[in-house]
């Protein structure tokens, strides 16, 4: 009975309660780009930056991409170097199919699931946690980084009465207590292995997060700046469509801009259709504190999500089906 409870809300979510905020929020974003003045004008520079060298700037986005996963990739490999070595071309093959299963989960939760299916058999369930790990290390970077964006510029945001100035201050707190909490446990790893052992039906799921043991503080720090390069990585990618699309912000507003949006959609549960509606909306919000050219604003942001999520999704997608013709050969041959 769980099972199709679980599967109903499924349903509804995915082809019901997606669908209709992607809409709401499209709504909304079209309404905003329509009232901009000048929209003729700003839609004809756009079209000429294309036809012109700042075309190379998207060129560049697209290898940022892939060095963006490589990282990625290599952050993976050094936290299941323990329980199994893994080459980086399969490291990142893992990577990619961890995107295409994360895309129809909340927040792209699901990554581990598409990862472990290049582990050997008997490694697989031992790294989930150490999966789990990666995208801890990642969020705290951008929570860091988020919470940092948030206090610089919260005048802006004030000026602009986006959020009232109590719950300017109550979400600034409160991603700061999140913060000390996640990282408090993240360099506490040791109590999470002593509270799996004690919970998890006595000791016969424990080795499920015991592999957790294996990341001392000085991996822990390398994941941490492997992050931050990503992060880094990230926002040069904002910065040249933001100027291949005629978005006239500075390096300085366009950087924190994009650092409280996406500490926003982290916060903020979202689903695989909705995913891009609510990236488009947040990121307009806060990067057109600084620009009137939301047309821009929001094409760059449809097409980093086109090129960061969407296209690695499709190329994992086909790698997930090149190993389910292995493991059936193999099943075969059995």
């Amino acid at each position: 009975m769980s099972f199709f409870r679980h599967k109903n809300i499924k349903i509804f979510i995915n082809y019901f309660l997606g669908p209709l905020l992607f809409l709401v929020l499209s709504y909304s974003i079209y309404h905003q780009i329509k009232d901009q003045p000048d929209l003729e004008q700003t839609w004809s520079r756009i079209k000429r930056s294309l036809y012109s060298t700042k075309v190379w700037d998207l060129a560049a986005v697209f290898l940022f991409m892939i060095l963006n996963w490589s990282i990625e990739a290599v952050k993976w490999k050094l936290a299941v170097k323990k329980v199994q070595e893994v080459s980086f071309f399969r490291a990142f093959k893992a990577v990619l199919s961890g995107v295409s299963f994360s895309v129809g989960t909340p927040n792209r939760m699901g990554e581990y699931l598409g990862r472990i299916l290049y582990m050997d058999e008997g490694n697989r369930l031992k790294t989930v946690s150490l999966t789990i790990v990666c995208s801890i290390s990642q969020l705290i970077i951008t929570l860091l980084i988020g919470c940092i964006g948030m206090a610089v510029l919260l005048p802006d945001i004030r000026s602009a009465g986006m959020l009232s100035s109590p719950w300017n201050s109550v979400m600034l707190y409160g991603v700061m207590f999140a913060l000390l909490v996640i990282s408090l446990f993240y360099f506490r790893l040791g109590w999470l292995v002593k509270l799996g052992e004690r919970f998890l039906a006595n000791n016969r799921y424990a080795y499920l997060v015991r592999s957790l043991e294996d990341l001392d503080t000085k991996k822990l720090l390398l994941l941490l700046v492997l992050s931050a390069l990503r992060f880094w990585i990230f926002m040069i990618q904002y910065y040249l469509l933001f100027r291949l699309f005629d978005v006239d912000v500075s390096w300085w507003q366009g950087f924190w801009a994009i650092a409280v949006s996406f500490l926003v959609l982290a916060i903020i549960p979202s689903f695989a259709i909705a995913d891009l509606g609510l990236r488009g909306k947040v990121i307009l919000g806060m990067a057109g504190l600084y620009s009137a050219n939301g047309l821009g604003i929001t094409i760059a942001a449809g097409a980093i999500w086109l090129i960061n999520l969407v296209i690695p999704a499709i190329i994992g997608s086909l790698l997930i089906l090149g190993i389910r013709k292995m493991f059936k050969t193999k099943n075969e041959r059995n």
